[in-house]
């Protein structure tokens, strides 16, 4: 049986992916709820990021398992007007067992709008499927 170290072996520091979005009115604080004002929305931002962490070490994952994020910690530090493109960077930092750390940046065509730091967790996806179903078992 392959141990977590076999099963993440390819993925290590310095690994990177990256992820784009031209931000369409769809995309704004205003139309997602997280505000008023018609920008790059926060939630959306951190859906590229996620999209870029995936981007650097998903495909490298043995079939049957797939990484979930499970720790986001970001600065939203600037705002981004619809029309813009976004491109995010994920950059793997460390793999500490079944977790994969990542150092994550967004830029927008004109400066840094984020960054910080994200963590993945590999699960095989049938043993974690099948504990998402016993939550919905009747006791």
């Amino acid at each position: 049986m392959k141990t977590t170290t076999d099963l993440l072996a390819q993925i290590t520091p310095g690994l990177s992916g990256a992820s784009t979005l031209t931000v369409g009115p769809e995309h704004t604080a205003a139309k997602v709820g997280s505000g008023v004002i018609p920008v790059l929305a926060t939630p959306v931002m951190i859906n590229v990021i996620e999209a870029a962490a995936l981007a650097a070490a998903e495909h490298l994952l043995p079939q049957g398992h797939q990484s979930l994020g499970i720790l986001l910690n970001v600065r939203h530090i600037a705002a981004t007007p619809v029309g813009m493109t976004i491109t995010a960077v994920a950059e793997v930092t460390k793999v500490e067992g079944r977790t994969i750390h990542f150092a994550v940046t967004c830029h927008d065509e004109k400066e840094l709008i984020g960054d910080g730091t994200h963590e993945r967790v590999v699960v095989n996806v049938a043993r974690f499927e099948e504990r998402v179903r016993r939550k919905t078992v009747s006791s």
